[in-house]
């Protein structure tokens, strides 16, 4: 297995589309190498040629570098590296899905984009970061990498960045100050005066959460009409509610309380309150199974992370930049592939359906060929021996 995978990663390595990253010799770099189980790591490089070199040579199966820049990147501690600040990464991985493990490998990798569209309206509308700012990449697994390059992001520590973890997936975050309480009406009694004050929720426009918890229970609410009323009582009913209860709300759905919760009246109907609020919150935050996206990734300010244009190990895709007004295009089984077709003899030994370069494949256990760029995957996933 090893010497074929190789064998194919060493034809694309002889010329590979590597994306340096800014500042390249104050990185660190590392390296892990077939049939080798240790990492290669405390390595600089001075000139992009010397790494171009190293990747023909010697064949890495994963490629990464720093995060962090530093004054000795080979320096064998990270005492004596000298660290001089570290871009912001978020590492978007299917392994942190909830469910993960019941999805096709495509399903994966579309539930992650979604995720990866969160992060990009955080990072955009509420921080303020501009396209030049972000760098976008098929992780060429399972996920997707989002590079934060930006001068007051550099000298961040771990815990300002966890409090940005914090911000976007909504940790911490009271349901109850989304909430205005208004006074609608002044009721005497006496001489003692008692107001009447109903809640209101935000407008969908609103900055920030606020904005983003009125637009997703509204459209937690379409999406219940759109579902008709069978399916909209099984919905609500997996949220722990009885049959009648949800049959009571669902019933009560209409158009003009619908328009009067869009227009932040939430309270005039308190039994979905709580209960949508909660679940707009999980809508709108970047929500993985751990309610973050891989917090180690971004809140370490010394992260290895894979060098854009290099091949994955256990997939042969490639990392593969991203512009963001192209991600709804982009294909990783089409658009990461870097094999040809050159037919390959293979024995299945995990059944398969998936897509890959426009070719829906039906696998079987036993022999078959396949193409070149399908072998590549199935052998590096462990699902097909050469």
């Amino acid at each position: 297995m090893n010497d074929f995978l190789k064998k194919r990663f060493q034809s694309y390595y002889i010329n590979p589309q590597i994306s340096f990253p800014e500042r390249f010799p104050r990185r660190e770099y590392a390296f892990l190498f077939f049939g080798m189980g240790q990492m290669a790591r405390h390595i600089s490089f001075k000139t992009r040629d010397e790494i171009l070199t190293k990747l023909r040579r010697r064949v890495p199966s994963h490629v990464y570098y720093s995060s962090a820049y530093y004054e000795r990147p080979d320096a064998p501690t990270m005492r004596e590296k000298g660290w001089m600040g570290a871009d912001l990464i978020f590492d978007l991985d299917a392994d942190h899905l909830p469910g993960a493990e019941k999805m096709s490998y495509e399903g994966m990798l579309m539930a992650v984009k979604k995720e990866l569209k969160k992060l990009l309206s955080f990072l955009v509308d509420d921080f303020g970061f501009g396209e030049e700012n972000l760098s976008l990449y098929f992780s060429g697994g399972r996920g997707y990498h989002c590079h934060v390059n930006h001068p007051k992001v550099f000298y961040l520590g771990s815990q300002e960045r966890r409090e940005i973890i914090d911000y976007i997936t909504g940790r911490g975050l009271d349901p109850k100050s989304l909430f205005r309480e208004k006074v609608v009406e002044i009721k005497r009694y006496g001489e003692r005066k008692v107001p009447l004050t109903r809640l209101e929720m935000p407008k969908p426009d609103e900055p920030g959460w606020h904005g983003r918890v009125s637009r997703a229970v509204t459209d937690i609410i379409k999406e219940l009409r759109m579902d008709g009323k069978e399916k909209g009582i099984e919905k609500l009913k997996g949220y722990g509610l009885s049959a009648h209860k949800a049959e009571k709300i669902i019933d009560g759905l209409s158009d003009a309380r619908v328009k009067r919760i869009e227009e932040g009246l939430l309270d005039q109907f308190s039994e979905i309150r709580g209960l949508f609020l909660r679940s707009a919150i999980e809508k709108s935050a970047v929500s993985l199974s751990t309610g973050k996206p891989d917090e180690p990734v971004t809140a370490d300010v010394k992260r290895l992370i894979r060098l854009p244009g290099s091949l994955h190990g256990k997939t042969g895709l490639k990392v593969q930049g991203i512009k963001r007004d192209e991600i709804d295009e982009f294909d990783p089984l089409n658009d990461a592939v870097v094999f040809g077709e050159k037919p390959v003899k293979l024995r299945i030994t995990k059944p398969l359906k998936m897509r890959m370069k426009g070719e829906n494949f039906n696998l079987n256990l036993g022999e078959t060929e396949v193409p070149e760029y399908l072998a590549v995957l199935l052998v590096a996933r462990g699902m097909a021996t050469v």
